[in-house]
């Protein structure tokens, strides 16, 4: 699957991500961009799934159209989201065009 990380999301999830294509969005110069335009640029790349940190982006993008999938973190802290890496990967493996994921990840 390919995949984009979105600013925020730890880039060291990305060793867990086995079998996929993962970008930052950093490293091609999208990280300066709006959800919906990121969403859209995304999406007319080929991603098949963004992964988010904000967890607003659920009530600012109507994902009824689109064929990308997002899964957000509940929390970006990488002491507390390595302890949920199997939950991540699962979300990333099971997503669907167009759905959403949000991986509860308390902050202690």
């Amino acid at each position: 699957m390919k995949i984009l990380f979105d600013n925020g999301t730890p880039n060291t999830i990305a060793r867990s991500l086995i079998g996929h294509q993962v970008t930052f969005a950093r490293q091609i110069g999208w990280h300066e961009l709006g959800n919906g335009e990121l969403i859209q640029r995304a999406e007319h790349a080929g991603y098949e799934l963004l992964l988010s940190t904000d967890k607003n982006i659920r009530y600012q993008q109507d994902q009824s159209e689109r064929r990308i999938a997002l899964v957000v973190l509940g929390n970006s802290q990488w002491p507390m989201v390595r302890l949920h890496l199997d939950q991540i990967v699962t979300a990333v493996n099971s997503s669907l065009p167009g759905s959403y994921t949000e991986v509860e990840i308390p902050f202690r």
